[in-house]
Protein backbone atom coordinates (compact mmCIF):
# COMPACT_ATOMS: atom_id res chain seq x y z
CA UNK A 1 0.00 0.00 0.00
CA UNK A 2 2.88 2.38 0.78
CA UNK A 3 4.29 1.94 -2.72
CA UNK A 4 0.87 2.47 -4.28
CA UNK A 5 0.55 5.67 -2.28
CA UNK A 6 3.99 6.71 -3.52
CA UNK A 7 2.93 6.15 -7.11
CA UNK A 8 -0.19 8.24 -6.57
CA UNK A 9 1.93 10.90 -4.85
CA UNK A 10 4.18 11.16 -7.91
CA UNK A 11 1.17 11.23 -10.25
CA UNK A 12 -0.48 14.02 -8.26
CA UNK A 13 2.71 16.09 -8.34
CA UNK A 14 3.14 15.67 -12.10
CA UNK A 15 -0.51 16.49 -12.85
CA UNK A 16 -0.57 19.54 -10.57
CA UNK A 17 2.64 21.04 -11.87
CA UNK A 18 1.89 20.28 -15.52
CA UNK A 19 -1.56 21.85 -15.43
CA UNK A 20 -0.44 24.93 -13.52
CA UNK A 21 2.55 25.36 -15.85
CA UNK A 22 0.18 25.20 -18.83
CA UNK A 23 -1.96 27.96 -17.28
CA UNK A 24 1.20 30.03 -16.75
CA UNK A 25 2.55 29.35 -20.23
CA UNK A 26 -0.65 30.41 -21.97
CA UNK A 27 -1.17 33.49 -19.80
CA UNK A 28 -0.80 35.76 -22.84
CA UNK A 29 -3.82 34.24 -24.56
CA UNK A 30 -5.88 33.02 -21.57
CA UNK A 31 -4.97 35.86 -19.25
CA UNK A 32 -3.00 35.64 -16.03
CA UNK A 33 -6.27 35.57 -14.08
CA UNK A 34 -6.74 31.89 -14.96
CA UNK A 35 -3.45 31.02 -13.29
CA UNK A 36 -4.12 33.20 -10.25
CA UNK A 37 -7.66 31.88 -9.82
CA UNK A 38 -6.40 28.28 -9.98
CA UNK A 39 -3.90 29.03 -7.20
CA UNK A 40 -6.67 30.51 -5.08
CA UNK A 41 -9.11 27.65 -5.65
CA UNK A 42 -6.48 25.12 -4.56
CA UNK A 43 -5.62 27.01 -1.38
CA UNK A 44 -8.52 25.83 0.78
CA UNK A 45 -8.13 22.20 -0.30
CA UNK A 46 -4.40 22.12 0.37
CA UNK A 47 -4.89 23.68 3.83
CA UNK A 48 -7.69 21.24 4.65
CA UNK A 49 -5.65 18.25 3.49
CA UNK A 50 -2.61 19.47 5.43
CA UNK A 51 -4.75 19.47 8.58
CA UNK A 52 -6.64 16.16 8.29
CA UNK A 53 -5.51 13.98 5.35
CA UNK A 54 -2.36 11.85 5.64
CA UNK A 55 -1.07 8.78 3.84
CA UNK A 56 1.74 6.34 4.53
CA UNK A 57 4.70 6.46 2.16
CA UNK A 58 7.87 4.35 2.39
CA UNK A 59 9.66 7.20 4.15
CA UNK A 60 6.91 8.32 6.52
CA UNK A 61 3.47 9.82 7.07
CA UNK A 62 2.71 12.55 4.56
CA UNK A 63 -0.08 14.98 3.66
CA UNK A 64 -0.40 15.60 -0.10
CA UNK A 65 -1.93 18.97 0.74
CA UNK A 66 1.31 20.23 2.23
CA UNK A 67 3.89 18.18 0.35
CA UNK A 68 2.45 18.46 -3.16
CA UNK A 69 0.04 21.36 -3.40
CA UNK A 70 1.53 23.88 -0.98
CA UNK A 71 5.06 23.08 -2.17
CA UNK A 72 3.86 23.28 -5.75
CA UNK A 73 2.26 26.66 -5.13
CA UNK A 74 5.51 28.11 -3.81
CA UNK A 75 7.46 26.78 -6.80
CA UNK A 76 4.80 28.15 -9.18
CA UNK A 77 5.13 31.58 -7.56
CA UNK A 78 8.88 31.43 -8.22
CA UNK A 79 8.18 30.46 -11.82
CA UNK A 80 5.77 33.39 -12.13
CA UNK A 81 8.51 35.70 -10.88
CA UNK A 82 10.99 34.28 -13.39
CA UNK A 83 8.54 34.67 -16.26
CA UNK A 84 7.13 38.04 -15.20
CA UNK A 85 8.32 40.31 -12.36
CA UNK A 86 7.77 41.19 -8.71
CA UNK A 87 4.84 43.48 -9.53
CA UNK A 88 2.95 40.49 -10.92
CA UNK A 89 4.01 37.89 -8.37
CA UNK A 90 2.78 39.95 -5.45
CA UNK A 91 -0.81 39.69 -6.74
CA UNK A 92 -1.46 36.06 -5.69
CA UNK A 93 0.42 36.52 -2.40
CA UNK A 94 -1.52 39.59 -1.33
CA UNK A 95 -4.77 38.19 -2.75
CA UNK A 96 -4.52 34.94 -0.81
CA UNK A 97 -3.53 36.64 2.42
CA UNK A 98 -6.27 39.27 2.32
CA UNK A 99 -8.84 36.73 1.12
CA UNK A 100 -8.11 34.48 4.08
CA UNK A 101 -8.43 37.39 6.51
CA UNK A 102 -11.86 38.10 5.02
CA UNK A 103 -12.75 34.41 5.46
CA UNK A 104 -11.88 34.54 9.14
CA UNK A 105 -13.81 37.78 9.61
CA UNK A 106 -16.93 36.46 7.87
CA UNK A 107 -16.72 33.23 9.88
CA UNK A 108 -16.83 35.26 13.10
CA UNK A 109 -19.94 37.12 11.95
CA UNK A 110 -21.65 33.91 10.78
CA UNK A 111 -21.28 32.42 14.24
CA UNK A 112 -23.58 35.14 15.58
CA UNK A 113 -26.50 33.67 13.62
CA UNK A 114 -29.05 31.38 15.24
CA UNK A 115 -28.68 28.71 12.57
CA UNK A 116 -31.48 26.29 11.66
CA UNK A 117 -30.73 22.67 10.88
CA UNK A 118 -32.87 21.47 7.99
CA UNK A 119 -34.60 18.08 8.22
CA UNK A 120 -32.13 15.40 7.22
CA UNK A 121 -29.40 17.99 6.95
CA UNK A 122 -26.08 18.35 8.72
CA UNK A 123 -25.45 20.98 11.32
CA UNK A 124 -22.92 23.58 10.28
CA UNK A 125 -19.53 22.97 11.85
CA UNK A 126 -18.63 26.60 12.50
CA UNK A 127 -15.79 25.66 14.83
CA UNK A 128 -14.20 23.75 11.97
CA UNK A 129 -14.64 26.72 9.61
CA UNK A 130 -13.12 29.04 12.18
CA UNK A 131 -10.19 26.69 12.79
CA UNK A 132 -9.58 26.26 9.07
CA UNK A 133 -9.75 30.00 8.54
CA UNK A 134 -6.98 30.65 11.06
CA UNK A 135 -4.91 27.81 9.62
CA UNK A 136 -5.30 29.35 6.16
CA UNK A 137 -4.24 32.74 7.48
CA UNK A 138 -1.18 31.19 9.12
CA UNK A 139 -0.41 29.17 6.00
CA UNK A 140 -0.67 32.26 3.79
CA UNK A 141 1.48 34.26 6.19
CA UNK A 142 4.15 31.61 5.85
CA UNK A 143 3.59 31.63 2.07
CA UNK A 144 4.10 35.40 2.06
CA UNK A 145 7.44 35.04 3.85
CA UNK A 146 8.38 32.01 1.75
CA UNK A 147 7.62 33.77 -1.52
CA UNK A 148 9.69 36.85 -0.71
CA UNK A 149 12.54 34.75 0.63
CA UNK A 150 12.60 32.29 -2.27
CA UNK A 151 12.82 35.17 -4.76
CA UNK A 152 15.63 36.81 -2.79
CA UNK A 153 17.42 33.47 -2.48
CA UNK A 154 16.98 32.72 -6.19
CA UNK A 155 18.49 36.10 -7.09
CA UNK A 156 21.37 35.77 -4.63
CA UNK A 157 22.22 32.30 -5.87
CA UNK A 158 22.66 33.83 -9.32
CA UNK A 159 26.04 35.10 -8.15
CA UNK A 160 27.30 31.56 -7.62
CA UNK A 161 25.07 29.24 -9.70
CA UNK A 162 24.54 29.95 -13.40
CA UNK A 163 22.17 27.05 -14.05
CA UNK A 164 18.61 28.30 -13.63
CA UNK A 165 17.19 24.85 -12.85
CA UNK A 166 19.76 24.31 -10.11
CA UNK A 167 18.93 27.69 -8.59
CA UNK A 168 15.25 26.81 -8.79
CA UNK A 169 15.82 23.51 -6.97
CA UNK A 170 18.15 24.83 -4.27
CA UNK A 171 15.85 27.78 -3.51
CA UNK A 172 12.86 25.45 -3.24
CA UNK A 173 14.60 22.93 -1.01
CA UNK A 174 15.79 25.58 1.46
CA UNK A 175 12.51 27.46 1.69
CA UNK A 176 10.34 24.35 1.94
CA UNK A 177 12.50 23.17 4.81
CA UNK A 178 11.75 26.44 6.58
CA UNK A 179 8.08 26.10 5.65
CA UNK A 180 7.88 22.58 7.08
CA UNK A 181 9.20 23.77 10.43
CA UNK A 182 6.86 26.78 10.55
CA UNK A 183 3.63 25.07 9.46
CA UNK A 184 4.19 21.83 11.38
CA UNK A 185 4.71 23.72 14.62
CA UNK A 186 1.15 25.10 14.40
CA UNK A 187 -0.31 21.74 13.39
CA UNK A 188 1.45 20.13 16.34
CA UNK A 189 0.15 22.73 18.82
CA UNK A 190 -3.43 23.01 17.51
CA UNK A 191 -4.12 19.49 16.27
CA UNK A 192 -1.56 17.36 18.07
CA UNK A 193 0.08 16.11 14.87
CA UNK A 194 2.96 13.80 15.96
CA UNK A 195 6.63 14.56 15.36
CA UNK A 196 7.26 11.70 12.84
CA UNK A 197 4.89 13.53 10.49
CA UNK A 198 7.38 16.40 10.39
CA UNK A 199 10.15 14.22 8.94
CA UNK A 200 7.84 12.40 6.54
CA UNK A 201 6.52 15.70 5.26
CA UNK A 202 10.01 17.13 4.95
CA UNK A 203 11.24 14.18 2.89
CA UNK A 204 8.10 14.43 0.74
CA UNK A 205 8.65 18.14 0.08
CA UNK A 206 12.25 17.52 -0.97
CA UNK A 207 11.00 14.79 -3.31
CA UNK A 208 8.40 17.22 -4.66
CA UNK A 209 11.13 19.81 -5.30
CA UNK A 210 13.07 17.20 -7.26
CA UNK A 211 9.99 16.38 -9.35
CA UNK A 212 9.07 20.03 -9.91
CA UNK A 213 12.64 20.98 -10.83
CA UNK A 214 12.79 18.15 -13.38
CA UNK A 215 9.49 19.26 -14.89
CA UNK A 216 10.71 22.85 -14.85
CA UNK A 217 13.77 21.80 -16.85
CA UNK A 218 11.51 20.10 -19.39
CA UNK A 219 9.35 23.22 -19.58
CA UNK A 220 12.39 25.40 -20.25
CA UNK A 221 13.32 23.14 -23.12
CA UNK A 222 9.84 23.44 -24.56
CA UNK A 223 9.71 27.18 -24.01
CA UNK A 224 13.24 27.63 -25.41
CA UNK A 225 14.30 29.66 -22.42
CA UNK A 226 17.00 27.36 -21.13
CA UNK A 227 19.77 29.98 -21.37
CA UNK A 228 18.47 32.57 -18.98
CA UNK A 229 21.30 34.36 -17.28
CA UNK A 230 21.75 35.21 -13.67
CA UNK A 231 20.43 38.61 -12.67
CA UNK A 232 22.98 41.15 -11.48
CA UNK A 233 20.49 43.50 -9.84
CA UNK A 234 20.80 44.36 -6.20
CA UNK A 235 17.78 43.56 -4.04
CA UNK A 236 16.63 45.33 -0.89
CA UNK A 237 12.85 45.37 -0.69
CA UNK A 238 11.63 42.77 -3.17
CA UNK A 239 8.23 44.40 -3.69
CA UNK A 240 9.50 47.99 -3.74
CA UNK A 241 12.78 48.03 -5.58
CA UNK A 242 11.77 45.50 -8.20
CA UNK A 243 8.60 47.44 -9.00
CA UNK A 244 10.20 50.89 -8.95
CA UNK A 245 10.64 50.83 -12.69
CA UNK A 246 6.96 50.02 -13.18
CA UNK A 247 5.93 53.05 -11.11
CA UNK A 248 8.51 55.21 -12.84
CA UNK A 249 7.19 54.17 -16.24
CA UNK A 250 3.63 54.96 -15.18
CA UNK A 251 4.74 58.46 -14.20
CA UNK A 252 6.56 58.98 -17.47
CA UNK A 253 3.59 57.68 -19.42
CA UNK A 254 1.62 60.71 -18.29
CA UNK A 255 4.21 62.88 -20.02
CA UNK A 256 4.21 60.72 -23.15
CA UNK A 257 7.74 59.42 -22.53
CA UNK A 258 8.74 55.75 -22.81
CA UNK A 259 10.30 54.71 -19.50
CA UNK A 260 12.87 52.33 -20.98
CA UNK A 261 14.29 54.33 -23.88
CA UNK A 262 13.45 57.93 -23.03
CA UNK A 263 11.82 58.41 -26.45
CA UNK A 264 8.27 59.54 -27.01
CA UNK A 265 5.80 56.70 -26.46
CA UNK A 266 2.97 55.36 -28.57
CA UNK A 267 0.47 57.63 -26.86
CA UNK A 268 2.39 60.71 -28.01
CA UNK A 269 2.70 59.21 -31.50
CA UNK A 270 -1.07 58.78 -31.66
CA UNK A 271 -1.59 62.30 -30.30
CA UNK A 272 0.93 64.17 -32.46
CA UNK A 273 0.99 62.06 -35.63
CA UNK A 274 -2.39 62.98 -37.19
CA UNK A 275 -1.69 66.69 -36.77
CA UNK A 276 1.79 66.38 -38.31
CA UNK A 277 0.32 64.64 -41.36
CA UNK A 278 -2.49 67.18 -41.65
CA UNK A 279 -0.12 70.16 -41.49
CA UNK A 280 2.29 68.66 -44.04
CA UNK A 281 -0.47 68.02 -46.53
CA UNK A 282 -1.98 71.45 -45.95
CA UNK A 283 1.41 72.95 -46.84
CA UNK A 284 1.65 70.64 -49.89
CA UNK A 285 4.70 68.90 -48.43
CA UNK A 286 5.45 65.18 -48.32
CA UNK A 287 5.74 63.46 -44.96
CA UNK A 288 7.29 59.99 -44.68
CA UNK A 289 7.06 57.26 -42.08
CA UNK A 290 9.90 54.89 -41.24
CA UNK A 291 9.21 51.81 -39.08
CA UNK A 292 12.34 50.19 -37.63
CA UNK A 293 12.11 46.70 -36.13
CA UNK A 294 15.01 44.83 -34.48
CA UNK A 295 15.54 41.44 -36.11
CA UNK A 296 15.27 38.25 -34.03
CA UNK A 297 14.83 40.27 -30.85
CA UNK A 298 12.78 37.57 -29.10
CA UNK A 299 15.86 35.37 -29.37
CA UNK A 300 17.88 38.01 -27.50
CA UNK A 301 15.37 38.06 -24.64
CA UNK A 302 15.04 34.28 -24.54
CA UNK A 303 18.76 33.55 -24.60
CA UNK A 304 20.17 36.40 -22.56
CA UNK A 305 17.30 37.66 -20.43
CA UNK A 306 15.10 40.75 -20.55
CA UNK A 307 17.62 42.98 -18.80
CA UNK A 308 20.22 42.50 -21.49
CA UNK A 309 17.50 42.80 -24.12
CA UNK A 310 16.54 46.15 -22.58
CA UNK A 311 20.15 47.30 -22.91
CA UNK A 312 20.05 46.53 -26.63
CA UNK A 313 16.79 48.49 -26.99
CA UNK A 314 18.29 51.48 -25.20
CA UNK A 315 21.33 51.36 -27.50
CA UNK A 316 19.05 51.18 -30.53
CA UNK A 317 16.97 54.11 -29.30
CA UNK A 318 20.13 56.17 -28.69
CA UNK A 319 21.37 55.43 -32.20
CA UNK A 320 18.06 56.51 -33.72
CA UNK A 321 18.06 59.68 -31.61
CA UNK A 322 21.54 60.65 -32.79
CA UNK A 323 20.44 60.37 -36.40
CA UNK A 324 17.10 62.17 -36.05
CA UNK A 325 16.64 65.80 -37.06
CA UNK A 326 15.04 68.26 -34.67
CA UNK A 327 11.94 68.30 -36.91
CA UNK A 328 11.56 64.50 -36.89
CA UNK A 329 9.09 62.77 -34.59
CA UNK A 330 10.75 59.66 -33.12
CA UNK A 331 8.78 57.31 -30.87
CA UNK A 332 8.85 53.79 -29.52
CA UNK A 333 5.81 52.17 -31.07
CA UNK A 334 5.95 49.04 -28.93
CA UNK A 335 8.31 46.20 -28.09
CA UNK A 336 11.28 46.43 -30.46
CA UNK A 337 9.48 48.66 -33.02
CA UNK A 338 10.26 52.36 -33.49
CA UNK A 339 8.48 54.89 -35.72
CA UNK A 340 9.98 58.02 -37.24
CA UNK A 341 7.85 60.68 -38.96
CA UNK A 342 10.04 62.67 -41.38
CA UNK A 343 8.52 66.05 -42.17
CA UNK A 344 9.07 67.58 -45.62
CA UNK A 345 10.67 64.35 -46.86
CA UNK A 346 9.71 62.58 -50.08
CA UNK A 347 9.84 58.82 -50.59
CA UNK A 348 13.29 58.64 -52.18
CA UNK A 349 14.84 60.79 -49.48
CA UNK A 350 13.13 58.71 -46.76
CA UNK A 351 14.55 55.51 -48.27
CA UNK A 352 18.04 57.02 -48.15
CA UNK A 353 17.54 58.00 -44.49
CA UNK A 354 16.30 54.49 -43.67
CA UNK A 355 19.27 52.85 -45.38
CA UNK A 356 21.74 55.04 -43.48
CA UNK A 357 20.00 54.07 -40.25
CA UNK A 358 20.21 50.37 -41.10
CA UNK A 359 23.94 50.58 -41.79
CA UNK A 360 24.63 52.78 -38.75
CA UNK A 361 22.80 50.38 -36.43
CA UNK A 362 24.65 47.32 -37.76
CA UNK A 363 27.99 49.10 -37.42
CA UNK A 364 27.51 50.46 -33.89
CA UNK A 365 25.20 48.12 -31.95
CA UNK A 366 26.00 44.54 -30.98
CA UNK A 367 23.87 41.84 -29.41
CA UNK A 368 25.01 40.16 -26.17
CA UNK A 369 26.57 37.34 -28.22
CA UNK A 370 28.77 39.84 -30.10
CA UNK A 371 26.87 39.68 -33.39
CA UNK A 372 25.81 42.98 -34.97
CA UNK A 373 22.21 44.00 -34.42
CA UNK A 374 20.30 44.12 -37.70
CA UNK A 375 16.97 45.80 -38.36
CA UNK A 376 14.19 45.55 -40.92
CA UNK A 377 12.64 48.81 -42.08
CA UNK A 378 9.41 49.71 -43.87
CA UNK A 379 8.89 53.14 -45.48
CA UNK A 380 5.75 54.94 -46.69
CA UNK A 381 4.98 58.50 -47.72
CA UNK A 382 1.94 60.76 -47.74
CA UNK A 383 0.10 61.72 -49.85
CA UNK A 384 1.07 58.95 -52.33
CA UNK A 385 0.46 56.11 -49.83
CA UNK A 386 -2.52 57.77 -48.16
CA UNK A 387 -3.60 61.02 -46.61
CA UNK A 388 -4.02 59.87 -42.98
CA UNK A 389 -1.68 58.61 -40.30
CA UNK A 390 -3.41 55.21 -40.19
CA UNK A 391 -3.06 54.70 -43.94
CA UNK A 392 0.65 55.46 -44.11
CA UNK A 393 1.21 53.35 -40.99
CA UNK A 394 -0.55 50.44 -42.67
CA UNK A 395 1.59 50.80 -45.82
CA UNK A 396 4.84 51.09 -43.85
CA UNK A 397 3.88 48.07 -41.74
CA UNK A 398 3.19 45.99 -44.87
CA UNK A 399 6.61 46.90 -46.24
CA UNK A 400 8.26 46.12 -42.93
CA UNK A 401 6.89 42.59 -43.08
CA UNK A 402 7.98 42.28 -46.70
CA UNK A 403 11.50 43.09 -45.51
CA UNK A 404 11.23 40.45 -42.77
CA UNK A 405 9.80 37.83 -45.11
CA UNK A 406 12.54 38.48 -47.67
CA UNK A 407 15.37 37.77 -45.25
CA UNK A 408 15.48 40.75 -42.85
CA UNK A 409 18.28 43.33 -42.55
CA UNK A 410 16.89 45.45 -45.38
CA UNK A 411 14.74 48.45 -46.26
CA UNK A 412 11.50 48.09 -48.21
CA UNK A 413 9.67 50.98 -49.81
CA UNK A 414 6.96 51.52 -52.38
CA UNK A 415 8.82 49.65 -55.12
CA UNK A 416 10.21 46.85 -53.00
CA UNK A 417 13.71 46.44 -51.61
CA UNK A 418 15.76 49.63 -51.56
Amino acid sequence: MQWLNLGLFLLEAVVYFSVMTAFLHFRRSLGLGVFLAALGVMHFMETYLAAVFYVELPFGTVSPGSSIFFAGKLMMILMLYIKEDAATVRQPIYGLFLGNLVTVGIAQILQLHAAVTLPGGRAADMAFLDEMGWLMVWGTTILYVDAIAIILLYERLGRFVDNVVMRFAISGAIMLTFDQVAFFSVLHILLGVPLPVFFGGWYAKLLAVLIYSSLFAVYLRIDQNDRWFASSRQIKDIFHDLTFRERYQALLAKAGVDGLTGLLDRGRYEMDGPELVRKSLAMRQSISMVIVDADHFKEVNDRFGHQRGDTVLRDLAACLSRSARSSDHLSRFGGEEFVILLSDTDHEKALEVAERLRLDIAANITRPDGAPLTVSIGVSTAPEDGRTLDLILSRADERLYQAKNNGRDMVHGRYGKF
